[in-house]
């Protein structure tokens, strides 16, 4: 196995394991903590400023906490393993320009998710009652912009795989 081949599967492994820690762990834990309503980095179509307030009302002194701890300190990890799982395998299965462009969505999406995840610990820190819309409104737009990104980069990463697996096989 070649050194690029082991850098996409360290941060693969590693990047999978954070997102099942989020997605069967702190997710569940902040959403039973708001009273079931979904988290914000969960809502791929982003959120109104008064569901973000619904959010931020409903969820309890300690969901926001772990909010702000734990699961911001997962999501301060998980999108730059993401992003070199990503950018390694696009210049792996994609010549140039491709490669590149591929790679650029890539960079796309794990800048949004830290635009994201500031915006959320800023609206946490605020709280319900004094958050302004033009702050919801701009985190729900990297939320968007994240969720779209992360769409087209994985489309390309399974059509890359898809395609190598073609010559292979032909």
């Amino acid at each position: 196995m070649s050194y690029i081949q082991r850098v996409f599967w360290v941060s693969f492994t590693a990047a999978t394991t954070i997102y099942l820690v989020m997605v069967f762990w702190t997710m569940p834990t902040i959403s039973a903590a708001a009273g079931g309503l979904v988290p914000f980095d969960m809502r791929p179509f982003g959120y109104t400023p008064e569901e973000a307030r619904g959010f931020l009302s409903a969820l309890t002194a300690e969901g926001r906490n772990f909010y702000i701890t734990v699961q911001q300190r997962l999501d301060l990890v998980y999108p730059a393993l993401l992003g070199i799982m990503l950018i390694v395998g696009f210049q792996s299965l994609f010549q140039r320009p491709w490669s590149m462009v591929f790679s650029f969505v890539a960079m796309i999406m794990v800048s949004a998710d830290y635009l994201e995840n500031y915006m959320v610990a800023t609206m946490l820190h605020i709280g319900p009652e004094a958050v302004e819309d033009n702050v919801v409104a701009m985190a729900s737009f990297w939320t968007r912009c994240k969720s779209a990104a992360a769409t087209v980069a994985f489309v390309g990463l399974m059509a890359g795989a898809v395609m190598q697996m073609r010559r292979r096989w032909a």
